[in-house]
């Protein structure tokens, strides 16, 4: 029996390829499936099975993709109510790939029709060697459960039979193979380790070591972290069938005259990927501001229409296929191309631009001393926020910017600062869109503010926060 571990960055994604001497399994695979191709021509592995322990939410799966290439199939639980042709299972269910057997449990929580796949590999022993539980249990942590309107407490509950009554009646030399690690919003607050044994995390595991059920409860329905839009919408998708990438339209690279007209149909939106340091200087009026570098996937997939065509502004046609993948990633299929030439080519073409003034730290503190006119919109999260602000500023997290913009006066001058500048450039790109006439982005954040003597250090920018780019801050 051999695993082959899959990490995809930017989604903090864990999947893995399950072999034996021929053939394999994948393990909840993302969309892109050319890594699970390549390592199984590697091991020299037909690829027969597919496992799903439940319908994501916060990436679109693989399956479809496996099943076009190879012909593998698709296994699910059955009460995920599959539009595609499957292998439903359910408690108790198992088969064979070799020498392994893999039986299921039905471990809901997370999700309603959630299971893990434990298996025992015959050619070394009779008890279980490992558990794939997606996002049941976590290094460190737990699913939440509060992804499902109405059913928090539901949920909570059901999680807490599945770990105490199923995976940790497991041994506890037991492999845990989670689906996700360190960056995902899929719980709380997952340690960055990518496996674990079922005796480490009966440990030391805060949610195995609560007091009785209640407490579990409790501490997954107070306080969770926001969960992105996308969430909502990825399950489905995953439970229709993704469509195939084959079948959609390549990415066109369009010149400034007809990029511009297209900016001007309210069926599409413009997409500025680059640094926001080079959107301030200039970019398209209306666009919103993500930087491919920020924890692109989680935020496109949380601020942008699902609905609206996709036009991208960017230095490369290289970074525009980039951020392709990621929109994949995250279901946002609808993309019609990239300006071709970039913003030179734009400002070349005599087209109007817009301009996000950037302050620096000592002009905030200087501002903060001489007690200005101006409103300080701190786009972190709550809890970032807790851990230490600026005294003028008011807490409007960057995803309740969409809505909350009209709490704000859009006459008056607004700053907007968050961890490093790139979730302050979004929320200023969208108060931009929504007629703000004097806004501003505050270059380097609160850590540029704090490592310049101003202000408080900010613990959550040190997390090792996974981005589709080198950064590891959170963004």
């Amino acid at each position: 029996m051999i695993i082959r571990q899959i990490f995809t960055d930017g989604i903090a994604h864990s999947s893995y390829l399950l072999g034996g001497n021929n053939t394999c399994a994948v393990i909840d695979p993302d969309r892109d499936i050319d890594a699970y191709m390549d390592v199984a021509s590697e091991m020299g592995w037909m690829i027969t099975h597919v496992l799903e322990t439940h319908l994501h939410a916060d990436f679109i799966s693989g399956h479809m993709e496996l099943l076009e290439r190879t012909g593998a199939t698709i296994v699910v639980p059955s009460s995920a109510d599959p539009s595609f042709d499957a292998m439903e299972v359910s408690e108790g269910d198992s088969f064979e790939i070799e020498d392994m057997i893999i039986e299921v449990l039905e471990t809901p929580g997370h999700t309603p029709e959630h299971v893990s796949y434990v298996v025992t590999d015959r050619s070394r022993g009779e008890l279980p060697v490992c558990v794939f539980c997606g996002d049941s249990l976590f290094v460190g942590d737990v699913g939440r459960p509060d992804l499902f309107p109405g059913r928090a407490e539901e949920l909570a509950s059901k999680l807490y039979d599945s770990l105490h009554d199923k995976l940790l009646k497991l041994p506890d030399f037991c492999e845990v193979y989670p689906a996700h690690g360190a960056g995902s919003l899929c719980g709380r607050s997952l340690a960055a380790k990518r496996s674990t044994t079922i005796g480490y995390e009966r440990l030391y595991n805060y949610a195995l070591n609560t007091d009785g059920r209640d407490d579990l409860i409790h501490s997954l329905t107070e306080d969770m972290p926001a969960a992105p839009d996308h969430f909502s919408r990825c399950s489905e998708v995953n439970r229709r069938g993704p469509e195939l990438l084959g079948k959609l339209p390549p990415l066109r690279a369009f010149p400034p005259a007809g990029f511009s007209k297209l900016a001007e149909d309210p069926e599409n939106i413009v997409l500025d990927i680059r640094c926001y340091e080079a959107f301030g200087g200039r970019h398209i009026p209306g666009s919103y501001s993500i930087d491919l570098k920020s924890n692109f996937a989680t935020f496109t997939g949380w601020l942008l229409p699902p609905d609206r065509n996709i036009l991208l502004v960017t230095d490369s046609p290289e970074n525009a296929s980039e951020a392709a993948v990621w929109l994949h990633r995250v279901g946002l299929d609808r993309i019609l191309g990239f300006l071709e030439g970039g913003m030179h080519a734009w400002a070349m073409a005599g087209l109007p631009t817009e301009h996000l003034c950037q302050v620096s730290s000592p002009e905030l503190d200087n501002m903060v001393r001489d007690d200005e006119e101006f409103v300080l919109v701190d786009v972190r999260s709550p809890s970032e926020f807790s851990s230490g602000h600026i005294d003028k500023a008011v807490n409007i997290p960057v995803d309740e910017i969409r809505h909350s913009y009209k709490e704000l006066d859009p006459e008056a001058k607004t700053l907007v600062i968050c961890g490093s500048g790139q979730r302050s450039s979004m929320a200023a790109s969208i108060l931009q869109q929504n007629n703000f006439s004097d806004v501003h982005n505050v270059s380097g954040g609160m850590t540029g503010y704090s490592a310049a003597g101003f202000g408080p250090d900010c613990p959550l920018c040190a997390l090792p926060w996974i981005s589709s780019g080198k950064e590891k801050k959170v963004e």
